[in-house]
């Protein structure tokens, strides 16, 4: 009797087709990565060129906690150093920053003083700069802020400060005049081309009073204004400075904007004077 020999059994053997469209996925997929890590190159150079001491504590936070996952009975000494790092940068950041700020006043302050016992009790009462001129559309935008917070503190404003900047919702420089009046000023240093529009003062107009309390509310700015701004600053009672009455104010033969400046009040008050009008 013939016993039949077993089969043997097929083995199927997988074979590996070419796919376009995973291989496209796959290389789309790698270029987001090398996309995603050069910005985060670029960011962190960036980073490194303008806040190297911040750079260097974070580096040491993410060192610390490396370690930390290794040696945990480090992480508290460690993080604890780190924090204190951290805070000791932003602390000096900030008063560099305000030392730098307050320099800047002080030097424009003194740019401005002038000889009193020269001048009639007139000329004193709105004395102004006259062994230096200043030139406020070569100051930058920060700089333009700080040449007009000194003229409000060299003419008897107390309580200035600037605080232009993101989310400053319009005003540039705030201030108590000697009359004891909250000013709430924005400042727009603007080329001779570019004059300050409607859009401008309605922006400024939506916050000065009702978010700043303001009591006088000015807008200055190196160049001059449109029509309809000037329309809509004469409604709202807000004062509006161009670069001739700035120059006037500087250098004193023009009245100091609180002087001059209308009633404050809703939309819908009257009474905003200009340089071409009364200023």
């Amino acid at each position: 009797m013939t016993v039949p020999a077993p089969r043997t059994a097929r083995v199927k053997r997988r074979r590996y087709r070419f796919d376009l469209r995973s291989t496209a996925l796959f290389f789309v997929f790698l270029a987001v990565v090398v996309c995603a890590l050069g910005l985060t190159v670029r960011v962190a150079a960036g980073a490194l060129e303008q806040r190297p001491a911040w750079v260097l504590v974070l580096v040491l936070i993410g060192v610390a906690g490396c370690l930390g996952m290794r040696r945990r009975w480090r992480v508290t000494g460690v993080a604890r150093r780190a924090a204190a790092a951290l805070d000791e940068a932003a602390r000096e950041a900030a008063e560099q920053l305000e030392a730098s700020a307050v320099s800047r006043r002080r030097s424009a302050v003194e740019a401005m003083a002038v000889d009193y016992d020269a001048l009639t009790p007139e000329e004193a009462d709105h004395a102004a700069p006259t062994s230096e001129e200043v030139d406020h559309a070569a100051l930058t935008p920060q700089e333009f802020e700080e040449a007009i917070a000194a003229l409000c503190e060299r003419d008897g404003c107390s309580d200035v400060e600037v605080v232009g900047g993101a989310g400053d919702l319009g005003a540039d420089v705030v201030a108590v005049t000697p009359d004891g009046r909250r000013i709430v000023v924005q400042c727009k240093r603007y080329d001779e081309s570019h004059r300050v529009g409607s859009q401008d003062l309605q922006r400024f107009g939506g916050t000065c009073f009702t978010v700043h309390e303001a009591d006088v509310a000015v807008l200055v700015s190196t160049s001059d204004f449109t029509a309809p701004a000037l329309e809509y600053a004469e409604q709202c009672g807000i004062l509006c400075v161009n670069g001739e009455a700035l120059e006037a104010w500087t250098d004193g033969t023009g009245p100091r904007p609180w002087d001059v400046a209308p009633e404050a009040g809703p939309a819908g008050a009257a009474g905003c004077e200009t340089a071409g009008a009364g200023f």
